[in-house]
């Protein structure tokens, strides 16, 4: 069984792997960075909220985790100019506005199939496919969250959300060697969840 503090030594060694300075100060790696370094927060969030037994709360954060990193990677290989332009602009109503019309995961996943690296795009296809519809009923308070606050939380459930959290967090980390130049760190970063086969999602 995965436990919180085995998790926490998986996100420290991770941790120590992405310390990275990007492969150049283009704009569009700037960005993408800051998404996939918003997802590993959103990732640390999702660990404290279940720590309390907080899920639902847990669960709204781990769709959130889930969009950052689709959007990182949306940003890094699928986004025209103008789009990265629109999310490194100063913060203000304008720049609000003119943001609004980006896409959303269902777009931004199309274009991650034909342009994004293949292995990424498979795990967070399987991801989606797997949890997206509870996920958007404990955002929306849904059935999944009513029934689950009403009768109590397995403890099942919130190691397996626990443990999806940590996949999404390893292609953050994944994605974050790529935008440094350091591709061959992919391997360590591997090797180190390989150590931690119970704080993983099962192997398809």
């Amino acid at each position: 069984m995965c436990v919180f503090e085995e998790t926490d030594s998986l996100a420290k060694k991770w941790g120590q792997v992405i310390q990275l300075p990007l492969a150049n100060s283009s704009e569009r790696l700037q960005v993408s960075d800051v998404a996939a370094s918003l997802s590993l927060e959103y990732w640390e969030s999702v660990r404290l909220l279940l720590r309390d037994d907080l899920l639902p709360s847990a669960v709204v954060l781990h769709r959130a985790q889930f969009e950052a990193i689709t959007r990182s990677l949306w940003l890094a290989y699928a986004a025209s100019d103008t789009q990265v332009s629109k999310l490194t602009v100063h913060l203000s109503f304008e720049s609000e506005q003119a943001a609004k019309n980006m896409p959303q995961v269902m777009k931004m996943m199309e274009s991650l199939e034909k342009s994004g690296p293949h292995e990424a795009f498979s795990a967070l296809a399987r991801f989606k496919d797997n949890s997206w519809k509870a996920l958007n009923s404990y955002a929306h308070a849904g059935v999944h969250p009513i029934s689950r606050h009403r009768d109590g939380y397995p403890t099942e459930l919130l190691q397996d959300v626990l443990r999806n959290a940590n996949g999404l967090a390893l292609i953050s980390c994944m994605h974050a060697v790529v935008l440094s130049g350091q591709q061959t760190l992919q391997r360590d970063l591997l090797q180190i969840a390989a150590e931690y086969p119970e704080c993983m999602p099962p192997p398809l």
